[in-house]
């Protein structure tokens, strides 16, 4: 395959990227500022017109179906183009694979939500959906780079313990929970009742009921996530001194943890202020699809290393056995 394609692959995997990412920030404007029935009951047109009249919540309803329709597009496209040029790059087949099948998921999701009624539960998987379709799509960005530049083979230069590896995705699946957590405290608007940061209503532990158990059972969630990625992170960079690309990822993911858990505490202290408490969830939003998606790679990364050594060991060992 020539540069030429691999150039467009690149640019491709990266509108796409760019546009999903757009897409969770807007669903994240759209929850927050209460547009999500702005248009209606009615899908995919919006109050019974293609061109909606213009009320503020309309319209921010609308440009997200609008987006995530475009974007749609540009997912499909980019599948396509893997089939057509890059089926034989399992990494690309299977990334651009999961970025439509997730993207196609949320937004079936999305239009059940406007049409039916659906519970806060089922609202918060939607956004967990949308960030899995976006960290797909960063993945994907990331290897057609690679590509690209002519390094597409998985190296092995460091040995990657099982335990780090088990480590890695451990602390992968429990931030997916602390995210779906997150989600479901928006979604049922409990994010007033755990008034002030660090103490929840002037108390370490208030009472656990109702939006006041949620929002306070996020908050110890997030913490005990820090403490958990501050402890991946250690063992990435300390014990992985050969391979720079471990290091990173354990870097920016306890950078990235730390600005979400501050992001968070803005969040909770700027409530009464609908503006700032509207930039700084949004904030909150994009530091989450950064720490899920550095995640994501990293344990992906762990697995391919895994099985690039067990191949090398298991092909070492034949030939000592010759």
């Amino acid at each position: 395959m020539n540069g030429n394609i691999y150039r467009i692959l690149k640019r491709l995997s990266y509108a796409v990227c760019i546009g999903m990412f757009i897409v969770v920030l807007n669903g994240a404007l759209v929850t927050k500022t209460g547009s999500g029935s702005g248009c209606g009951t009615d899908w995919p047109l919006c109050n019974g017109k293609f061109v909606p009249a213009y009320t503020i919540e309309s319209m921010i309803e609308y440009s997200h179906r609008s987006v995530t329709g475009v974007v749609g597009l540009l997912v499909l496209a980019l599948f396509i183009y893997v089939i057509r040029y890059a089926k034989h790059h399992r990494e690309a087949l299977c990334y651009s694979s999961l970025t439509l099948l997730f993207t196609v998921i949320q937004a079936i999701m999305g239009a059940l939500a406007v049409v039916y009624t659906q519970s806060p539960p089922v609202m918060a998987l939607h956004f967990g959906f949308s960030l899995l379709a976006f960290a797909s799509s960063f993945m994907m960005s990331v290897v057609a780079r690679r590509y690209e530049r002519g390094s597409g083979a998985v190296s092995a230069d460091s040995f990657i313990r099982a335990e780090f590896r088990y480590g890695v995705w451990f602390t992968l699946l429990y931030t997916y929970i602390v995210i779906y957590v997150g989600a479901f405290v928006r979604h049922t608007d409990s994010s007033g009742a755990c008034m002030g940061w660090p103490l929840c209503n002037g108390e370490w532990i208030p009472e656990l009921s109702g939006g006041t158990g949620i929002a306070f059972m996020h908050r110890v969630a997030a913490a005990l996530l820090f403490v958990v990625i501050a402890i991946m992170s250690h063992f990435a960079y300390h014990s992985h001194k050969d391979n720079r690309e471990i290091q990173l990822c354990g870097i920016w993911a306890l950078i990235l943890c730390a600005a979400q858990i501050a992001s968070g505490a803005v969040v909770a202290s700027t409530i009464t202020n609908p503006d700032l408490f509207l930039f700084a969830s949004l904030l909150h939003t994009v530091l989450i699809c950064g720490l899920f998606s550095v995640l994501c790679y990293m344990s992906v990364r762990v697995w391919q290393l895994r099985r690039k050594q067990e191949w090398t060991n298991g092909g070492a060992s034949a030939s000592v056995g010759k």
